[in-house]
């Protein structure tokens, strides 16, 4: 590798020097990640699992992280209904469903599709 002498750069030259130095170091750090990946695969595979199986750690238990309460998760009450499709719902919560989207951008107002309106 050759040697460069800093201290005869400019700024402007040091600054693209430290511009191409963050990016070889971001790609070197990408191609890293992604052989050692490639590598726990095939180790995986070689023991007869499946690389999502033992990230998951379901069997196990370890991996992802339990919930403090060994209740379940109460389901939220419907808020909002179709008018037409009684069976289509909505908690409020999380993406609202596409028949709701629609609506809403065809100028119809949210509180018309409200299950309680008191």
């Amino acid at each position: 590798m050759s040697q460069i002498d800093l201290k005869k750069m400019t700024t402007r030259e040091l600054t693209t020097l430290r511009a191409k130095v963050d990016r070889a170091i971001a790609s070197r750090e990408k191609r890293e990640r992604k052989e050692a990946l490639k590598t726990l695969k095939e180790k995986a595979r070689e023991m007869g699992y499946s690389f999502n199986e033992l990230i998951d750690g379901s069997e196990s238990g370890e991996g992802k992280q339990q919930r403090s309460s060994s209740k379940p998760r109460k389901r939220a009450a419907p808020k909002y209904r179709h008018p037409e499709n009684p069976d289509l719902t909505w908690s409020g919560r999380g993406r609202q469903p596409n028949w709701l989207k629609e609506a809403v951008a065809n100028g119809v107002p949210m509180e018309n599709f409200l299950i309680d309106k008191s």
